[in-house]
C-alpha cells in the first residue's frame, strides 16, 4: 500500500501506528509494494556492450538505447538532468563520470557547451529515464585540440558516452537553475517533488525516483549555503522530503546502503527527524548493523514515545539478540561437546578376594623357601 501524505510542511514526528506515515503531501509510506528500480549501470570501468541498433542522429553522432524510456523527449531550450559517463574512443580512458560523484549535471539543450553539442544532439533525442551509448565525432566533442586540463582529452578524439536521461523541465524555457530566482528553484522542485509522489501512487517507481532525483538537484550544496531564515526553512520543506522519499523506496528495493545516505543528510539537517531515524534503523537492521540499528530507534522513541513501529522493531532487535545468544550457546555446546562425569566403578568383592588369596599363598612360598635355606 502507498499512502501520500497531504500536509506541506516536513514532519517533525510520526504517528502513533507508522513512523513512515505522517501529515505531508512531501511524503510517501511504502508498504507491501514491490518494484525494480534499474541500478547504476554496471562498474563503468569500460563502455557497455550493446547489442541493439545503430540510430544515426547526426553526420557525427549515432546512438544505441541501453534502456528504453518513457513519454516525450525535450524542445530545444530544456533544461535537462543527465547522468553519463564519457570514454575516448577505442580506449579505456574514462575522463568523465557523474555517477561516481553523485550529482547530475544540468544541460540546457541549444545553449550546451561546445564541447558538449553532439551529447547535447544525443540527449535531445531520449526520452525519460532512457539510457543509452553514444558515439560522436571529435568535431562535436573536444576539437581538433583536445582538452589537456579537466578533463584530459586527446586531440581529434572520438567519444563515447554512456548517458541516462534523469528528466527535463520544458517549463521555464532556456532558464538554467543558476538564472533561476530562490522561488523559482523551490517552485521547480516542488512540482518534481509533486510528480514523483503522483508517479508513486501509480506504482511507477522507477520515474518516481527520477522526479526526486530531479527535485533534490535543484536543491543543490551551492544553493543552500546561500539560504538563511525563511527560504532555507522553504527549501528544506521541499528537499529534505524528496531525500525521505527516496529512502523509502531504497529499502523496499533492498538498496539498504543508499537508504542509510538519504536519511544521513535529512538528519544532518534536522537530528530530530523521526521518520529519518527510522528509516535508517531499518536500513541498518537489514544489514545486520543490529547496535547503530537500535541506536537510531532508540532516538526515534525519544521523539514519538508510543509509536508502535518503533517499539516494535526494538522488541524485535531483542529477539533477534536472544536468538543469537540461544544459537550460540548451542554452537559452543556442540563444538566442546558434553562434560565428561567420572562415575566411581563399582566394587568387584570376589576378584578382590582371589587378589588377596593369590598374594598370601605367594608369600607363603617365598618363606618356605627361605627356611630350607
Amino acid at each position: 500500500m502507498a499512502v501520500v501524505e497531504e500536509d506541506a510542511a516536513p514532519a517533525a514526528a510520526a504517528t502513533a501506528s507508522d513512523p513512515a506515515a505522517g501529515s505531508s503531501d512531501n511524503e510517501i509510506t511504502v508498504e507491501d509494494a514491490s518494484f525494480v528500480h534499474t541500478e547504476p549501470p554496471q562498474d563503468g570501468s569500460a563502455p557497455p556492450v550493446v547489442s541493439s541498433d545503430m540510430e544515426v542522429l547526426h553526420e557525427k553522432v549515432k546512438k544505441q538505447v541501453i534502456k528504453e524510456g518513457h513519454g516525450k523527449r525535450p524542445l530545444k531550450f530544456a533544461t535537462c538532468f543527465v547522468h553519463y559517463r564519457a570514454w575516448v574512443h577505442g580506449s579505456s580512458h574514462k575522463f568523465e563520470d557523474t555517477w561516481q560523484e553523485q550529482h547530475p549535471i544540468e544541460l540546457v539543450l541549444g545553449k550546451e557547451k561546445k564541447e558538449m553539442s553532439g551529447l547535447g544532439i544525443g540527449v535531445g533525442n531520449m526520452r525519460s529515464g532512457e539510457r543509452a551509448l553514444l558515439h560522436v565525432g571529435w568535431e562535436l566533442g573536444y576539437g581538433k585540440e583536445g582538452s589537456f586540463s579537466f578533463p584530459n582529452v586527446p586531440p581529434m578524439a572520438d567519444l563515447v558516452y554512456e548517458v541516462e536521461l534523469i528528466g527535463f523541465d520544458d517549463i521555464k524555457e532556456g532558464k538554467a537553475r543558476s538564472d533561476m530566482t530562490v522561488e523559482e528553484r523551490i517552485a521547480a522542485a516542488d512540482r518534481r517533488k509533486i510528480e514523483g509522489n503522483e508517479y508513486f501512487k501509480e506504482k511507477k517507481l522507477e520515474e518516481a525516483m527520477q522526479q526526486y532525483e530531479m527535485a533534490i538537484a535543484y536543491m543543490g550544496d551551492d544553493f543552500m549555503f546561500q539560504l538563511f531564515g525563511k527560504y532555507r526553512d522553504m527549501a528544506l520543506a521541499v528537499k529534505n522530503p524528496c531525500h525521505l522519499n527516496m529512502a523509502a523506496c531504497l529499502i523496499k528495493l533492498n538498496r539498504f546502503n543508499e537508504a542509510i545516505v538519504q536519511c544521513s543528510i535529512v538528519l544532518s539537517e534536522d537530528e530530530s527527524n523521526v521518520k529519518a531515524l527510522f528509516r535508517r534503523g531499518k536500513a541498518k537492521s537489514e544489514l545486520g548493523q543490529t547496535e547503530s540499528a537500535r541506536e537510531d530507534f532508540q532516538k526515534a522513541k525519544k521523539y514519538s514515545p508510543e509509536d508502535k513501529e518503533i517499539l516494535r522493531e526494538l522488541r524485535l532487535l531483542a529477539e533477534q539478540d536472544k536468538a543469537l545468544y540461544q544459537k550460540q550457546k548451542e554452537l559452543y555446546k556442540g563444538l566442546f561437546g558434553p562434560r565428561l562425569e567420572v562415575k566411581p566403578k563399582k566394587a568387584n568383592y570376589l576378584a578382590i578376594f582371589w587378589q588377596w588369596l593369590v598374594s598370601l599363598i605367594r608369600y607363603l612360598v617365598q618363606m618356605l623357601k627361605h627356611k630350607k635355606e
